[in-house]
């Protein structure tokens, strides 16, 4: 004779004991952090005490910082930063993109020089070329366009061409090409070489490989340090101040010379300066959860989501958790 017995809920009846349907049917819930609560609120005090004095110190001058804002000359200069900023980081990656095929051909005269491009150009500080390249005139004071021994074709002056703004274009430029060139060199090898070797067996050409291939899948290595590389590149054009060129800062700069405002001036840049960062930075996101797309993983969240993820005093219950009930 055997004992039949039928399983209930999954759950075989001879093991039950009172109180297990509740234990089943209760919702499972993330472990409390009292921790994450105490620094929270730890920081959240902080942040407020750090709030409420730089707003209520009268020192700041918060009325003269409202009305510099958006004065003409502070725009001026406002949209001078950002036209530099684009104009180097175009030029800049596409010189880089040069020097990293370049460096990754099998000829060593071209990887040889894009090495020595980067080697040495990543070796100079910016703001030393931004002054070698100002006084170009005192090295070459004229460039000539000629054939030599045979026919001489047109003479520049140096000291009219090389003016303040386009020598600080030339060296960030030439800044940003030697290390966008090593940040697409580790995109590109991050990408398998069967990629490249399935395209050709499909017979398509080197450039096409390049750029509808290869590329494509290095971006998701390359977008964040460009990202980060161009939010420093746009605070690095401040350095182009030094030269008299009438950038953001170098505006600000003049204004306080004649009325002594030096601090709320400042914290009109500084202001400017935030807000530009923070759009390049949203920016940068959104470029990343595009090209993030079918890599497999988690769908990719929100940009609120990811804010509000990052606080811990705004944690709710794992609702991944209380699925599996």
């Amino acid at each position: 004779m055997s004992l039949a017995v039928e399983p209930t809920d999954g759950v075989d009846t001879l093991d039950r004991r009172p109180g297990d349907d509740e234990l089943v049917a209760a919702r499972l819930v993330a472990r409390r952090k009292p921790g994450q609560w105490i620094s929270a609120l730890v920081a959240l005090v902080a942040v407020a005490a750090l709030v409420h004095s730089v707003l209520t110190n009268p020192h700041f001058q918060w009325d003269v910082v409202r009305y510099f804002f958006l004065r003409p000359s502070i725009l001026e200069g406002l949209l001078l930063t950002i036209w530099l900023t684009v104009a180097v980081v175009v030029s800049g990656y596409i010189l880089g993109i040069g020097l990293a095929v370049m460096r990754l051909s099998r000829n060593p005269v071209l990887a040889t020089v894009s090495f020595g491009f980067v080697w040495f150009f990543r070796s100079v500080p910016p703001l030393v070329q931004l002054l070698l390249w100002s006084n170009l005139a005192s090295l070459y004071p004229t460039l000539s366009l000629d054939v030599p021994f045979v026919h001489h074709f047109a003479t520049i002056h140096t000291a009219h061409l090389f003016t303040a703004l386009l020598a600080a274009y030339v060296g960030l430029t030439l800044d940003v090409a030697a290390f966008s060139a090593e940040i697409i060199r580790g995109g590109l090898l991050s990408v398998e070489n069967g990629q490249s070797e399935a395209a050709k067996s499909l017979g398509l050409g080197k450039a096409r490989i390049f750029w509808r291939i290869v590329l494509p899948q290095a971006m998701p290595a390359i977008v964040p340090a460009s990202g980060n590389m161009v939010i420093g590149m746009l605070k690095a054009t401040s350095i182009i101040s030094v030269l008299a060129a009438h950038d953001l800062l170098h505006s600000v700069q003049l204004i306080y010379e004649q009325n002594y405002l030096i601090i709320p001036l400042l914290l009109v840049a500084t202001i400017w300066y935030i807000i530009l960062t923070t759009v390049l930075s949203i920016g940068q996101y959104f470029v990343e959860r595009h090209y993030a797309r079918g890599k497999g993983g988690p769908a990719p969240r929100g940009l609120w989501e990811v804010a509000r993820g990052s606080l811990p005093f705004a944690g709710t219950v794992r609702r991944d958790l209380a699925g599996l009930v």
